[in-house]
């Protein structure tokens, strides 16, 4: 019997990982996927929310504005990317300024700090490519933007450093309450039996939790399409740009993202499947209508590529989080739509706290920091140099649109939770994000990849189990 089961291996499933792995506890974390970071963690606007929107007095306006301000910190302790830049909710219209006053009034009530309400001329003066409309704005100084994937996959290698097993290809299938705790079953019938069990399952949280708790609660999945645009579009505005908000969501927004691309979207459609990620015409044609009424001069012809992910939408209006009242030793991290990637610090903080006092846990002496990553093209000339005297495959470009070479592919591939995918290597150090989307790079990282894990070729899928890239051998040539 170990300690604790973690279902899920997304932004939340690491964020509590990485800090119970501070303490001397045997870990499990399980996942359904091919790898961590696949299920919203990976397809989402990667912002750090201020705290405004969320309602006072809820868990997503607690958590929001103490994640928020934990995030700075984290990504400098585990090497991953993060960028301050402020965020703007633009006011079209008198009517629209005084959602925006609302807004102000309940960040102050949330403690959010750095907000203020700016008139047209100030706010043009600092993003000259917002619409000329525009009335008045909530600018957010504390709002930032980050590589999500990047920080999950970056808090999962230090959680493994630090003891925790991650075992992928491991979907849920049952757990039931025993004498001493939880019997986690397996659809391949591997049993994990745990004082503990942690769910944060996602868009599939309310089916782990119901299978143990007479507190049941409902997920919907809601469905976010998004355009990603290459860099010539990123520098269209420096910061995060929102409209007002409804019902549905923050509306669409344009951002520059942590690499320097343009994001617009998401769009808010509520669907029945939990895994149905793919992109409608009709969405995609209205994220084109409505960004514009933000910034007019998007050149969409610079499009690289769509997606679309899920959120956790719960019936219960709020995050989900904690010890279930009628299960002890069951814990919820669930209903974590938006602000939950900007939450997850903080709700993986004290959900850690909660499970270490349950199962009376010490801190760990000697718990090992993240191992820092090479990043080669941030080097000076001379780092450059020193790092391909030691290893000559930094000096072999592999990915001519984002500059990685051989080296940091390699790297990615042996860390700790490392990448044995097409795509793992891509959310680990980017190659295929660029202009040509992998059209160049891509045999040469599934070359990679083989190599180095001692695969044939043609075993090397893209992302999830099945999804060949090659279906036979090669000719030679």
């Amino acid at each position: 019997m170990v300690d604790v089961v973690v279902i899920g291996a997304g932004i939340m499933g690491a964020a509590v990982s990485r800090e119970l792995s501070k303490y001397d506890l045997d870990i499990v974390v399980l996942d359904k996927e091919h790898d961590v970071s696949n299920g919203t963690t990976k397809a989402n606007s990667s912002i750090v929310h201020a705290g405004y929107d969320a309602k006072e007095g809820t868990l997503m306006a607690k958590y929001n504005v103490l994640g928020s301000e934990m995030f700075e910190e984290i990504c400098k302790e585990i090497d991953a990317p993060y960028k301050r830049t402020g965020s703007y909710v633009l006011a079209f219209s008198e009517e629209e300024r005084k959602h925006v006053e609302a807004l102000y009034k309940r960040g102050i009530a949330n403690g959010v700090r750095e907000l203020e309400i700016l008139e047209k001329d100030e706010i043009l003066r600092r993003e000259p490519n917002i619409s000329p409309k525009v009335v008045a704005a909530l600018y957010a100084g504390t709002a930032a933007v980050i590589g999500p994937y990047e920080v999950c996959i970056k808090m999962m290698e230090n959680a493994a450093e630090n003891g925790v097993k991650v075992e992928l290809d491991a979907e849920v299938v049952k757990v039931e309450k025993i004498e001493n705790g939880y019997k986690t079953t397996l659809k391949d019938g591997r049993v994990f039996e745990s004082k503990v069990v942690i769910n944060a399952a996602g868009v599939y949280a309310d089916i782990i939790n119901n299978m143990v708790s007479s507190k049941k609660f409902k997920i919907h999945p809601r469905r976010g399409e998004y355009f990603l645009l290459d860099k010539v579009e990123g520098n269209l505005t420096n910061s995060v740009i929102f409209q007002c908000p409804n019902e549905m969501g923050k509306g669409i927004l344009v951002a520059q993202t942590v690499h320097g691309n343009l994001i617009v979207g998401p769009t808010a459609e509520d669907i029945e499947s939990r895994d149905d990620v793919g992109n409608t015409l009709s969405a995609l044609d209205k994220i084109k209508r409505e960004a514009v009424k933000s910034i007019e001069n998007i050149n969409f012809r610079n499009n690289i590529r769509n997606f679309s992910g899920l959120r956790a939408e719960a019936d219960t209006g709020d995050f989900i989080i904690g010890e279930a009242e009628d299960a002890k030793g069951f814990f919820n991290i669930a209903g974590t739509k938006s602000p939950g990637l900007s939450s997850a610090p903080a709700i993986g903080l004290d959900v850690a706290k909660m499970v270490a006092e349950k199962l009376q846990a010490v801190k760990k002496e000697n718990f090992k920091k993240n191992r820092p990553q090479i990043h080669f093209m941030d080097l000076s000339p001379e780092e450059k140099a020193e790092v391909i005297k030691k290893d000559p495959r930094y000096g072999r470009v592999i990915c001519r649109c984002e500059s990685i070479t051989e080296g940091e592919i390699v790297d990615v591939i042996h860390r700790m939770v490392g990448a044995k995918t097409v795509d793992g290597v891509k959310k680990r150090c980017r190659p295929g994000t660029g202009r040509c989307q992998g059209g160049f790079c891509g045999p040469r990282v599934q070359e990679i990849l083989a190599r180095e894990l001692g695969e044939k070729l043609n075993e090397i899928v893209l992302d999830k189990v099945g999804s060949y890239i090659l279906t036979e051998e090669t000719k030679n040539a």
